[in-house]
């Protein structure tokens, strides 16, 4: 993994909970499922609605706009209107530091 950031902290998300951070003018939706961290693009592929107020059930998350389904282990679309996945952005916890990647492509 090259250039990782660092952009939040373990200890400050617990397990079921996301949050956003910025990276390089990037907004990226950072979620914890049971005690892994996913990173993947913040807004929905549809109509730019902001995953983070969305609503997360295990490693799916909702968007509160129209109801697009993504997978953030992987980023890709379940249903809903959108009709493509998210960007994901490798991580890695060293301590109780969050690091993140650029996206993969």
């Amino acid at each position: 993994m090259s250039e990782l950031t660092k952009v939040a902290q373990l200890s400050d998300l617990p397990p079921g909970e996301m949050t956003t951070v910025e990276v390089d003018g990037d907004t990226v939706l950072l979620v914890n499922v049971d005690g892994a961290i996913w990173a993947v693009s913040e807004t929905c592929p549809h109509e730019e609605g902001p995953l983070s107020e969305g609503y997360l059930d295990e490693n799916r998350v909702e968007c509160p706009w129209h109801g697009s389904n993504f997978d953030v282990t992987d980023g890709k679309y379940i249903d809903g209107p959108a009709s493509e996945g998210l960007k994901v952005y490798p991580t890695r916890v060293e301590g109780d530091d969050i690091l993140i990647g650029p996206p993969e492509t």
